[in-house]
């Protein structure tokens, strides 16, 4: 009997040790990356857990005011993303494209893109992983209930994901980053 309790107490001690290096192991690997990341990681697997979508985790969303048109938002985001000197360098609807191939009307959808290409190209000499956030897109969405919402990538796993940018780099983001939330507040309410 107290062969089996030794060996348990060995496994034990056994198993502190791993957890207690594991600790240090991953406090070491924290310790390299922004200070905002971690927080950044815990909303999104708390987004997971309550949304069961791994993809809602990583997009902002917000709705657009009741009687406002697709028209009403997309004239205000041009303006504002004017107003911000970013480029409009594309538009994709979507929903053209589903009708055309299918020969059926379809809800709403419009993927909108803006970039400071300045800044873009200052992200992909820091990473070209970073093309794939590349330019900002903002989609204007009709959901099944027939109400509007504007949808973007969330820009902090770009930002604060992994090892701190250059601070002047970093900076760029956080302002590419106001102005996005900047088009996507005010095109939600229509106010230029």
């Amino acid at each position: 009997m107290s062969l089996i309790r030794n060996l348990f107490a060995l496994f034990g001690v056994i198993a502190l040790i791993a957890l207690g290096g594991g600790w240090l192991w991953i406090q070491d690997r924290i310790g390299g990356l922004d200070p905002e990341a971690v927080r950044i990681y815990t909303d999104m697997m708390e987004k997971v857990l309550t949304t069961g979508d791994g993809v809602e985790a990583t997009v902002w969303r917000i709705p657009v005011e009741e009687g406002l048109t697709a028209e009403d938002v997309e004239e205000t985001l041009k303006f504002v993303a004017n107003e911000h000197n970013l480029s409009n360098v594309g538009e994709l609807p979507l929903y053209k494209d589903v009708e055309a191939k299918t020969g059926k009307p379809y809800r709403f959808v419009k993927i909108y893109m803006f970039c400071n290409s300045v800044t873009a190209a200052k992200m992909l000499d820091y990473s070209d992983a970073f093309s794939a956030y590349l330019p900002c897109r903002i989609s204007l969405v009709e959901d099944k209930q027939g109400r509007l919402w504007l949808i973007a990538l969330n820009m902090d796993l770009m930002i604060h994901g992994g090892a701190p940018l250059p601070p002047k780099l970093k900076a760029e983001a956080l302002q590419v980053k106001d102005y996005i939330l900047d088009l996507m507040h005010r095109g939600a309410t229509g106010e230029f």
